[in-house]
């Protein structure tokens, strides 16, 4: 064999490793990646008659930065755009439960903190109720990242509860469908987890949000989503046997001033 054909029959034989071994990792399904095993709690608090601003003011000032002194991560701090709904929506992350419960004690204690409950509650009470919501970071999720971007974002909370036994299915519809449908549509990916339930038999919630530019921007992407071809595919299939969730729920938020995540 000439040398110039050697030279093209040694690079056509290149190209055809290069395109086999692309192909075959494109058809090869990807490996879940290993969710971090930190443990996020979601906190909303409800305030009493009159003290909303004060609730979001005193964490402003004080709560956030006693909850840094005390290893608690503040993740991001949000209140829903419906302004009917009075409530501040907040999420923190620690090593374990051990270290999320001896923060927390230590938090409690802090003669810092006891003085800033009394300045700010000489009044009477500020906060009617907190609902706590435990968490476990999904194999879905991108990384969780405490970033601020400009133009100012609006995030969009969604919770999802599966049908009995298809939690798993549920997610594996996201993995391999409806997350990359989010992105087409143009919907920014913050994080996906599971929570953690006090009763190991009840099945765990997915629970995600996701940044828009807008309100009307994020209502406008899941609309023209939900009509997308390959979601109305993706679906019909994947609910052959009955639907995967018995109940969605969405709150649209606006990122405090303070939040680490705007």
């Amino acid at each position: 064999m000439k040398k110039g054909n050697l030279t093209f029959f040694l690079s056509l034989l290149s190209l055809l490793a290069v395109s086999t071994i692309t192909a075959l990792a494109a058809s090869t399904p990807k490996k879940p990646k290993k969710p971090s095993d930190r443990l996020y709690e979601m906190r909303i608090y409800y305030p009493t008659p009159g003290n909303y601003a004060a609730i979001v003011d005193r964490f402003r000032q004080y709560t956030t930065k006693l909850f840094e002194k005390h290893g608690m991560t503040n993740i991001g701090y949000w209140t829903p755009t419906d302004t009917s709904r009075k409530e501040l929506v907040y999420i923190l992350s620690y090593p374990d439960r051990a270290a999320r419960d001896a923060s927390w004690k230590a938090f409690g204690s802090d003669p810092e903190w006891k003085a800033v409950v009394a300045k700010t509650e000489a009044n009477g009470k500020i906060v009617e109720r907190v609902d706590q919501i435990f968490m476990n970071e999904s194999d879905i999720s991108p990384a969780i990242k405490t970033q601020a971007k400009s133009p100012e974002r609006i995030f969009e909370l969604r919770t999802y509860t599966a049908t009995p036994g298809n939690l798993n299915n549920l997610i594996d519809r996201f993995r391999n469908h409806t997350i990359k449908l989010f992105s087409k549509h143009g919907m920014e990916h913050i994080g996906y987890w599971t929570t953690v339930e006090k009763d190991p038999s009840t099945q765990p919630k997915l629970v995600y949000i996701l940044a828009h530019p807008s309100e009307a921007a994020g209502k406008q992407h899941f609309d023209e989503f939900r009509k997308d071809p390959k979601w109305v595919k993706a679906k019909e299939e994947s609910e052959k046997n009955g639907p995967l969730t018995v109940k969605v729920e969405s709150v649209y938020m606006k990122p405090t001033d303070y939040s680490p995540i705007k």
